[in-house]
């Protein structure tokens, strides 16, 4: 412990030297905090050795199975007469550690192929309990049976298996003690039954699902939850508490199980898709037929490792991007859908300005980065040019090292696209990822490395324009204590990224750096060939136990530091320091289920100092006993003297006007067959100047136990009085101008779904979103000599930018995804899928307002795909 307290001082003086001078308040915090560490350290030491639930065991035995069960929900097969039942479950939602309102019991089994598992849910009601339907992966408004699994013991990584009256399934892999991973797709069985004691959930879990250290005799952690829907309580073995931190940490034990099987298992799932595109002529449109096939491969090399590749890899099944319209500076993070890059993702991250006061998806790796768009598609395509990279093949190698060691590689490599003329649009590029973490005093601690790379076979059309290589080498640790209701973590980063002098300076000046700031301490350099950064965070909280939560953290990245050809960061050159404190009530009183009162207070600089940002917000939410919830809060932002040093575009920073921003969200029951949601966020800054407004309402109507329809309508009002509309050059005396306008602006979008169950394995899903902004600007201006001014009035002065840039806009988009999936065997399917896409961008606003726009997108020309995919799982 002393030897861990004087790294984490060597960390902070680290801090120190690289950014904490210009900011004493958050150097005194840290002082505090780590000054209080020895004496949290030495109550660790003294306290009392933690105690087990008083009411119930938490080991039980496996039973081995001569012959395997018949998976059908019965409970007669020969296994289940011998294998012992266990009891003792705990309530611990709403109430933690308390009786069970129905009694639950499992029984547990194995041989070389499976762990066979026998949940029994009593239930005095039996005709009261839903067999709604969705499809795999999402939960049904219904009861449900969780079986986790900690195969490697470990404390720290596991699987959960999912399965609803209805035999619906779900599944998760678990890493960080408490991190759920809802991309893994493991293949498993399970057969649920009602009958006339409540009903019955029978699993086969294939041994191959789960990895093992290599031993004769293995002890798994391992844990049921049982969840009450009708009555929105939650029990589980052994007993649960949610007043602690950690998930796999608190499993219960099984003991006895015996020969795995293999430690080398092998999947082998090949697949041919066919594909109808629409093809582009020079006077007219066509359709072509595309074949290809592929396969995805995972082969155990160890027991404890797995090695995941796909060779030309296909995702015509996975549904499209939301439609946005991006008006900012940063880039737009979308989610990632295709399940090679999802499942497992989170092996292989590190987050970045990533804290209990917000977190905005940026880290060091961003799977959408392999595939995409081709960075030269508007200087070099055309019409029949790509609109993704292709991807030639991908690996991970993933999974454990021993009990203590974590281990994540990944490689993939995108083939050379091309638009007219054969001119690079995107050259051949290889990306790779490696993370590893240690754990040490059973989960407790752990350090951990990433290293990640890029390297691309640039060419004459690409040098310029495109960096040739990129690297990223970092290291991270995590110490928990006082019972683990405490935490520490902390990383330190640094980035290189090579290139011409072209690709460099062009690195330099974009929205991330933006070095050329005429009032900015940055200066360009247009001799560089690399640029090199680094970033760093301290992290310090309290997560559990009694009542109280807080966490106060420190972030930083230098000017040059750059990860975006691999990961996703919204800007450099940036400093922040976040607090959060909470109040969680969850013991169930008169009015409510559950309480949580939330505060925060955030600042940012820059790395010289120049504040960016000071804000307070506090929210509130609450639960009811009629499964209602409700919540609202407001931020009071840009608080004293800060600035914006992006809003320019690399012009000088603009001081910011304090902005209100109240919201608020009521949210139904989805026990019921419909459940309406809404919320709403209203904001006022530049001195009453801009306003916005959105009004979200949504509901889910589960018209039948097999159809489900839910409709989400996103209408929002903006009027913005400082939007940027472009940087021009006056020509006579070579002068910037950076011009600026209200922008008035209404957008409606509307997400259509709907999601037909003829079994718990053949489904149809139907989404369809509408989307349509228009803009018009008025009262262009340009910065004045003062842009940092005190008063609004004073920052600007009149200015007539070409017309073109105040003409304003008008964007149409329509996308469609019909997609039937048929699991006809455990892991093996079929897809048929039908997309759709129309859109159409104008510069100049559409006059006819939303019901004449959204009329409209159906008579622009649609772009239909059609596809058929078929897979088979093998394995051995």
């Amino acid at each position: 412990m002393l030897i861990f307290h004087h790294k984490f001082v060597q960390l902070f003086e680290s801090v120190l030297s690289l950014g904490c001078r210009p900011l004493p308040a958050i150097c005194a915090w840290l002082i505090i905090c780590i000054a209080a560490a020895p004496a949290a350290i030495h109550a660790q030491q003294s306290a009392p050795p933690t105690t087990t639930d008083s009411n119930s065991s938490r080991t039980a035995v496996a039973t081995h199975a001569t012959h395997a069960p018949v998976i059908d929900g019965k409970d007669d097969d020969a296994v289940w007469h011998v294998a012992p039942a266990v009891s003792s479950f705990r309530e611990h939602d709403p109430v933690e550690d308390s009786d069970p309102r129905f009694r639950t019991e499992f029984k547990i089994a194995y041989d070389s192929h499976n762990i066979y598992v026998f949940v029994r849910a009593f239930d005095n009601d039996p005709k009261a309990i839903r067999t709604t339907l969705a499809r795999r992966d999402a939960r049904p408004p219904t009861d449900q049976i969780i079986v986790m699994i900690d195969s490697y013991h470990d404390g720290r990584s596991g699987f959960e298996f999912c399965a609803s009256p209805g035999g619906v399934k779900r599944d998760y892999a678990i890493y960080n003690d408490n991190n759920e991973d809802g991309s893994w797709d493991g293949v498993w069985d399970v057969a649920t039954r009602i009958d006339s004691l409540g009903w019955t959930a029978e699993y086969a879990i294939p041994m191959s699902q789960l990895g093992f250290t290599s031993a004769p005799t293995h002890t798994i952690g391992f844990s049921v939850w049982r969840d009450l829907d009708r009555f929105k309580e939650r029990v589980s073995w052994p007993g649960f508490h949610p007043s602690k931190t950690g998930l796999v940490s608190q499993f219960g034990t099984v003991t006895g199980i015996g020969d795995v099987g293999s430690t080398h298992p092998l999947e082998v799932v090949p697949y041919v898709v066919t594909t109808n595109v629409e093809t582009i002529g020079a006077s007219s449109f066509g359709r072509a037929q595309r074949v290809s096939t592929g396969a995805d491969l995972k082969l155990g090399v160890t027991p404890g490792l797995r090695l995941t590749a796909a060779i030309n890899p296909d995702f015509g099944q996975v549904e499209a991007d939301p439609s946005v319209l991006n008006l900012g500076a940063f880039e737009t993070f979308f989610s990632e859908q295709r399940p090679f890059f999802v499942e497992g993702q989170g092996r292989y991250t590190m987050s970045l300005n990533c804290n209990a006061v917000n977190c905005n998806s940026e880290g060091l790796f961003y799977s959408r980065r392999i595939g995409r768009a081709p960075q030269l598609l508007g200087a070099y395509g055309d019409a029949s040019s790509p609109t993704a990279s292709t991807i030639l093949g991908a690996a991970k190698l993933s999974g454990r090292i021993g009990n203590s060691i974590s281990l994540g590689a990944l490689d993939a490599v995108t083939a050379r696209a091309t638009g007219s003329s054969d001119r690079t649009i995107e050259p051949t590029t290889n990306y790779g990822v490696l993370r590893a973490q240690r754990d040490f005093g059973g989960g407790a601690s752990n350090v951990g490395i990433i290293a990640t790379s890029v390297a691309r076979d640039n060419d004459s059309w690409t040098s310029s324009a495109l960096r040739k290589s990129a690297s990223v080498l970092g290291a991270d640790f995590s110490h928990k204590f006082l019972a683990d209701n405490y935490t520490v973590s902390g990383s330190v980063t640094a980035s290189d990224v090579t290139g011409t002098p072209k690709a460099i300076l062009n690195t330099q000046t974009n929205a991330v750096h933006y070095y050329q700031r005429p009032d900015g301490k940055l200066r360009v350099d247009s001799s560089l060939t690399s640029l090199s950064g680094n970033s760093e965070e301290f992290i310090f909280g309290k997560y559990g136990g009694g009542i109280t939560r807080f966490e106060t953290s420190y972030q930083r990245q230098s000017a040059g530091y750059e990860v975006n050809d691999i990961g996703y960061l919204q800007r450099a050159d940036v400093q922040s320091w976040n607090n959060w404190a909470a109040l969680n009530f969850f013991k169930r009183t008169a009015v409510y289920n559950s309480l949580r009162i939330n505060g925060n207070f955030w600042n940012r600089w820059t790395s010289a100092g120049l504040p960016l940002e000071h804000a307070l917000n506090t929210n509130t939410h609450i639960v009811f006993h009629n499964n209602w919830s409700a919540g609202g809060g407001g931020t009071l932002g840009q608080l004293g003297t800060v600035y914006c040093d992006r809003c320019a575009r690399g012009g000088p920073a603009v001081r910011q006007s304090s902005y209100l921003s109240p919201w608020f969200y009521i949210t139904g029951d989805d026990r019921r067959r419909i459940a309406p949601s809404i919320s709403a966020n209203f904001q006022r800054s530049d001195e009453g100047r801009s306003h916005y407004m959105s009004l979200d309402p949504s509901v889910a109507i589960q018209a039948t136990s097999q159809l489900l329809f839910s409709l989400d309508v996103n209408a929002s009002h903006n009027d913005d009085n400082s939007q940027w509309i472009g940087n021009f050059t006056d020509s006579a005396s070579n002068r910037m101008h950076y011009a600026f306008a209200h922008l008035h602006q209404n957008t409606l979008s509307t997400s259509v779904r709907a999601t037909y169950l003829a079994t718990p394995n053949l489904s149809l899903q139907f989404y369809a979103q509408p989307f349509v902004s228009n803009g018009s600007y008025s009262d262009p201006r340009e910065l004045s000599s003062t842009p940092r001014a005190t008063r609004y009035a004073d920052r600007f002065v009149a200015y007539s930018p070409p017309a073109s840039a105040t003409s304003g806009f008008s964007d149409r988009e329509f996308k469609l995804n019909a997609v039937a999936r048929w699991e006809y065997r455990p892991g093996s399917t079929v897809f048929l899928v039908w997309t759709q896409g129309r859109s159409a961008y104008n510069d100049s606003p559409d006059a006819r307002g939303w019901t004449g726009t959204y009329p409209a997108l159906f008579r622009l020309r649609p772009d239909n795909t059609f596809l058929v995919k078929v897979s088979y799982w093998l394995n051995r």
